[in-house]
Parts: C-alpha cells; sequence; structure tokens
C-alpha cells in the first residue's frame, strides 16, 4: 500500500481481493469444519461411483437385464409352489404270482389282450398294464357322464388312475364314432384326466360286463389293484349319478 492509503498498481490485471488474517487461529474452526464436511461428501461419491461403476458402464442394460432375470426368477418360484400339480402316475409293483381267483374273475387278475390307448397316435399295450386304478367300461349310447365326472374326481383325489372303454360288442359303429362317444363323456370330467382306451376284441366287456342289451345297465366299474388284481367289479344302474359310498372306499383301498 502507498503512503497515501491507495493500493499498489496491480501488474497483472487481477480483482482486489482483501484478505483478512485473524490474530487467533481458532477463529478459522468453523471453516475447517466446512471444508472437512465438504471432502468427507466428495470421498462417498467417489466410493459410490467406483462400486456403480461396473453396472452403469454400459448403460441402462445391465440394470434392464438384472430386474429382468429377478422377476423370471421370483415369478417360476411363485408358479412351482402354487402352480397346478400334474396327475400323478403310479408307480406300477409286481403282478400278483398266486392269485386267488382266474383271469376275467373278481380276487384274479386281468385277462390276457391287449388294448389300444386313443391318443395322437396308436398305442398298444397288454391289459395288465392297466393299474392301479378303475376302469369305466361305458355301453353303447350311455348317458353316464355324471358318473363319470365323479369317478374321475374320485380316482384322482386317491391318486389313481382312471381309464374309459367303450363296450364295443355287437355294435356296428366306426370306431372313430365310438371315440368320438368316449371323448364326448371325458370331456364332461373336469375334476380328473380319463384315458381313453379302445378294446376292439371286448375283451374287457366280456368278462366283466353284462351281456350286450342288459336292460337298465350302465356303467361298469372295475377296480384294479397295484399287484394286478381285480378288487371289485360291479355294473351301476343307468340311473346312478354318482358311486354309492362302498365303492367310493373300495376306490380308496387300492392306493
Amino acid at each position: 500500500m502507498r503512503p497515501d492509503g491507495d493500493h499498489e498498481p496491480d501488474d497483472y490485471g487481477l480483482p482486489r481481493v482483501d484478505v483478512v488474517v485473524p490474530d487467533d487461529a481458532r477463529a478459522l474452526a468453523a471453516d475447517v469444519l466446512a471444508y472437512r464436511r465438504e471432502e468427507r461428501r466428495r470421498r462417498r461419491r467417489e466410493r459410490a461411483a467406483r462400486l456403480v461403476a461396473p453396472v452403469t458402464r454400459f448403460g441402462v442394460a445391465v440394470p434392464i437385464i438384472t430386474l429382468a432375470l429377478l422377476a423370471a426368477l421370483v415369478s417360476g418360484g411363485l408358479m412351482t409352489a402354487f402352480g397346478p400339480r400334474p396327475t400323478v402316475r403310479p408307480t406300477a409293483s409286481l403282478l400278483e404270482r398266486s392269485p386267488a381267483a382266474p383271469a376275467g374273475e373278481v380276487d384274479g387278475p386281468l385277462p390276457n389282450g391287449t388294448v389300444e390307448f386313443v391318443t395322437g397316435r396308436t398305442e398298444r399295450a397288454d391289459l395288465s398294464t392297466l393299474r392301479p386304478g378303475v376302469i369305466g367300461i361305458v355301453p353303447p349310447g350311455c348317458a353316464c357322464s355324471g358318473l363319470v365326472a365323479k369317478l374321475s374326481g374320485t380316482a384322482r383325489e386317491f391318486e389313481l388312475r382312471f381309464w374309459l372303454v367303450a363296450d364295443t360288442r355287437g355294435r356296428t359303429f366306426a370306431r372313430d364314432a365310438v371315440r368320438r362317444e368316449l371323448r364326448a363323456l371325458a370331456a364332461t370330467a373336469h375334476e380328473g384326466s380319463p384315458q381313453l382306451v379302445a378294446d376292439p376284441s371286448g375283451v374287457l366287456a366280456g368278462a366283466y360286463a353284462p351281456a350286450a342289451g342288459t336292460p337298465g345297465a350302465g356303467l361298469t366299474a372295475v377296480l384294479v389293484q397295484a399287484d394286478g388284481i381285480v378288487a371289485d367289479a360291479r355294473t351301476l344302474p343307468l340311473s346312478a349319478a354318482q358311486p354309492a359310498p362302498d365303492l367310493v372306499g373300495r376306490i380308496k383301498e387300492l392306493r
């Protein structure tokens, strides 16, 4: 500063700044604290930037993909836990080697013969493979959709299979017509999944169902144990809308 009190000229052309130096350094304590707070914020921002750098390096694609994978995992877990259960396929046991009755009778095995599963393709199988479960032999023109639905639901409740077979003895209908009739009956079984079986030779009907054309005769239920033994076979009247309680009990015993 010049003797007249004016400031010395600034050769650098910078604006004049008044710098006040306090006599006691403690007067700068507040400024020091503010500086340190700002430094801590800066370091936190730098650490956060380093953590998210691998994710943000490729833009928003990685976060979106990560969220999609998490959503798929959560939805898959929920579907597994609360989704519909598949139809149970019981494991077949060994066939009984010393039956109490001959084949084709109650307490004996199913008769010898083969059937065809009505699926997208022809699949032949031995009658002995129809176990354990309930075989429903349906006479021509059987108005027994309610009974079929009840039997199908009962079999599913006890984790058994239910097969529908048409009694083709003395019938002149084409094979496709018989299968359409079976499919129409199976479509009413909303509580189960009947498996349609074709028995062109009429082996099952000949063994367990009454003679063709018997008045008042409805569906014949054949109950087959896991060892291939027929536990019961009874023909229900056409008027029957559901299986009798004792028949339900016998079906339960097949498990």
